[in-house]
């Protein structure tokens, strides 16, 4: 078998270490200079309900997950019993000895037995059965023969807090369970992993962070928000870091007052932003009106999970596409951008605030649930703060304000649409603004109509002028294909290997990523849509939003939809599986 190309699911029960566990490894692989990609799966219960965390690791980068496993870690029956069908002949299971395994279901799928008495190991070595999941990752370094040296570290890092008691207890259930089940299996496993001298130093992100990252890099001073799964850790690691990079971070009662609060502080001139789901955008939609009125500069950023109401708080989806392109009543400019790789959250952090100044409004950054958790290695030039330009577009500072000579008038009409924005407090500038249609001073219009239709048509003018700047959707795989797989969002890793897997197999395949949603230049796109084959949508919903959205701009139909709606992200797999359904039918 190829070294350093294998698939680890680590499973079991909310508590048991599942997700701590699997990022913990993935980090030592990171830290051995491999490339991973990390799938977290994970119920919507404190304690309780099965989890699951899946690492692919590579020697070259990685971009989607796969469906086979080589190495399953189970904490409990329940992960031997749900995910013995996805793993591949001359495979193996790592159980505690509690955990029975049925060897007949295990012999005809020729999957190895490998159990050990890790809850043992943990209370002998360790002193508590807590620890059976060091246990589990020890033993899973010995059976693929990766150093422990890299175990050693993330053990010490993680638990450092904790005390150095903590730290050398778990470091001595890691040994033992490392050595045993090296002598114990290690021979009669085929994959196996190994450091790689001289890698250059990665990192191990996720879509959150990369958001977070991106909105530091903006200069983001302010983000409110009401915790809302999966949203939640975008706030929380702006808070976390909060003092060392100068940011307000406020905790609503709800997403009403968060997005309130966040259109206040933009009022005031910094750059604000709030993170929520769904279910939590709908609250916000009138308010996110009132941004578009006021013409508020502002950050929004939605990571879809699946509805409608509660729906599937901790499962994916891409439900929310054409809600974020008609959310609130009225018309106005609507800028909606959607990242489908970590390193495109990143941009999409500070581009956001760049497209929100600049075209003085609410901008929606459309992110979800798988894409907000993925853990991916990436190079540090992946995230280069050093390429991140900050620009406030038509934004009057107060030495800008001082040389002002005429008075001075929010809401100006003028030929691109854009109005110059003052910094509140100046007395050159003494402005007001209000959600009702207002003059150009911002007071209330009282319903005249010269005025209704100058203050509409200027606003709307920037929307022309954004569509002419928003990106067209980007290729990948041959310029000429007879197949053309589009998507958006986090089905783009998965779309790109499928993209490389059909032109292996022999049949000429392409891809088709859009990032920027809307508005965009309708004859460039349907230009380039004419380079397309065949064209097959791929997305995660029911109704194919982003196809209704691809013919609502230019006519073009699309061929065939790939659709999925469990919950649960489509890998390379299923996506090539459907295609040859397609391709087949039309035989």
């Amino acid at each position: 078998m190829p070294s350093n190309r294998m698939s680890i699911r680590i499973g079991g029960e909310a508590g048991q270490g599942v997700e701590s566990g699997g990022a913990g490894f993935a980090k030592a692989l990171v830290r051995g200079g491999l490339y991973v990609f990390g799938l977290q799966d994970y119920m919507s219960r404190i304690r309780g309900g099965h989890n699951f965390y899946q690492i692919r690791v590579a020697e070259q980068p990685l971009y989607a997950f796969e469906d086979d496993v080589h190495l399953l870690l189970a904490f409990n029956k329940e992960t031997v019993d749900l995910h013995l069908p996805s793993v591949v002949p001359g495979g193996a299971i790592v159980h505690d000895s509690a955990t029975k395994a049925d060897a007949r279901a295990l012999a005809e799928r020729e999957v190895k037995d490998f159990e050990l008495p890790l809850v043992k190991l943990a209370e002998e070595h360790g002193g508590h059965k807590i620890m059976m999941n060091t246990a589990a990752l020890g033993a899973t370094a010995g059976v693929t023969g990766y150093s422990f040296e890299r175990i050693v570290d993330i053990i010490e890092r993680n638990f450092k807090r904790k005390g150095s008691q903590t730290v050398k207890a778990n470091l001595a259930v890691a040994r033992a369970a490392y050595e045993l089940a090296g002598e114990r299996y290690a021979a009669d496993y085929a994959w196996k992993l190994s450091t790689i001298p001289g890698a250059p130093q990665r990192m191990l992100v996720n879509g959150n962070q990369a958001l977070a990252l991106g909105a530091i890099a903006a200069g983001c001073q302010f983000i409110s928000s009401y915790p809302m799964t999966p949203a939640s850790s975008i706030t929380e690691w702006l808070a976390t870091h909060s003092a060392r990079f100068g940011i307000v971070q406020k905790q609503t009662e709800d997403e009403l007052s968060a997005i309130l609060m966040a259109i206040g502080a933009s009022h005031a001139g910094v750059r604000a932003m709030t993170a929520t789901s769904g279910g939590g955008f709908c609250l916000m939609v009138e308010a996110y009106g009132l941004a578009a009125m006021t013409e508020t500069p502002l950050v929004i950023v939605e990571v879809q999970r699946g509805g409608p109401s509660t729906g599937l708080p901790t499962r994916t989806g891409q439900e929310d596409l054409e809600f974020a392109l008609s959310a609130s009543h009225g018309e106005f400019p609507r800028l909606v951008i959607a990242p489908g790789t970590v390193e495109q959250c990143f941009e999409a952090g500070y581009r956001a605030f760049n497209l929100a100044d600049r075209y003085q409004g609410p901008v929606i950054v459309l992110s979800d649930t798988f894409l907000s958790s993925q853990g991916r290695t990436l190079d540090k030039s992946a995230l280069d703060f050093d390429r991140v330009t900050i620009d406030r577009g038509q934004y009057l500072d107060y030495q800008a304000l001082d040389a002002l000579a005429e008075p001075y008038q929010r809401h100006a009409v003028t030929e691109s649409g854009v109005s110059p924005r003052a910094v509140p407090g100046h007395p050159n500038a003494v402005w007001i603004t209000t959600g009702d249609e207002h003059t150009e001073e911002g007071v209330i219009s009282s319903e005249d109509a010269v005025v209704r239709r100058a203050q509409m048509e200027k606003r709307m003018r920037k929307q022309a002028l954004a569509a002419r700047e928003m990106r067209l959707p980007s290729w990948y795989g041959p310029a000429e294909a007879e197949l053309t797989l589009v998507g958006f969002g986090s089905t783009w890793g998965s779309i790109r290997e499928a993209v490389d897997t059909l032109n292996a197999q022999g049949l000429s395949a392409n891809g088709l990523q859009f990032v920027d949603m809307y508005p965009l230049d309708e004859d460039a796109l349907a230009a380039e849509l004419d380079r397309a084959g065949r064209l097959v949508a791929v997305e995660q919903n029911f109704t194919g939003q982003l196809a209704n959205h691809i013919r609502r701009l230019t006519g073009r139909k699309v061929d065939a939809r790939v659709n999925k709606y469990d919950g649960r992200p489509i890998s390379p797999l299923e996506i090539v599986s459907a295609v040859a359904r397609e391709v087949a039918a039309r035989v």
